[in-house]
């Protein structure tokens, strides 16, 4: 996780088809996104693979036709699978081996309105809003984020009715530990495993189609 303070001024850590891209952004608000995006992602990598040498410039994030983020190293594919979120002024990269689909998403927790779960959630994650040992807003924006995450798993985006996935989470952790969450696809009863918290007013989860340990986070 990165904050938009820690994003330098200058623009030296880019490749030179992202600063291409950056010089095409006409508002503020989403060149600043952007770049608090591509920080994230290249601080997360290269403290993943553990090698600090290389320039962040010669490690580009281009997007898929999909929309996914896909790094590439010196020109190549790297080593390594990503997803990327933003909130405010906060952005998560989740980081994984090459091969493996993961997702990630960051929430502000707010309230949301009225017909919202109506809207985006199955009738059994509305049930269990009424019941869920949370605050409502938390659990609201916990099973959005989780929906969210399955969908970048899954390379869909919001192309998709997040009523075609349901989340199941559990409510283990306490304070800002790691809480597990399990999702299914209605349509292909693919399944799916994940982790979320709360810290400092945001919802974080990751997630993947394999069992996964607890999130581990690194040092940058």
């Amino acid at each position: 996780m990165q904050t938009s303070g820690q994003v330098p001024a200058n623009i030296d850590w880019l490749s030179e088809a992202e600063r291409g891209i950056l010089d095409r952004f006409r508002f503020p608000k989403r060149s600043n996104d952007w770049r608090l995006g591509r920080w994230t992602a290249k601080q997360a990598i290269r403290a993943y693979l553990s090698q600090h040498h290389f320039l962040l410039s010669s490690l580009e994030i281009r997007m898929a036709d999909c929309g996914a983020p896909e790094p590439y190293l010196d020109g190549k594919t790297a080593d390594v699978s990503i997803s990327l979120s933003h909130s405010r002024d906060r952005s998560l990269c989740a980081v994984g081996p090459r091969g493996i689909e993961i997702g990630c998403d960051l929430e502000w927790v707010e309230s949301r309105e009225g017909n919202f779960a109506a809207d985006y959630f199955t009738s059994e994650e509305i049930s269990l809003l009424a019941h869920a040992p949370v605050d409502g807003m938390i659990a609201v924006n916990l099973i959005w984020s989780a929906k969210e995450t399955v969908l970048k798993i899954l390379r869909l985006g919001l192309s998709r009715d997040t009523r075609s996935i349901i989340i199941r989470p559990g409510f283990s952790g306490c304070g800002n530990a790691w809480n597990p969450w399990a999702g299914r696809c209605l349509e292909s009863s693919r399944a799916f495993h994940g982790w979320w918290r709360v810290c400092d007013g945001y919802i974080y989860t990751i997630g993947t189609d394999q069992p996964a340990i607890v999130p581990r986070e690194l040092s940058v």
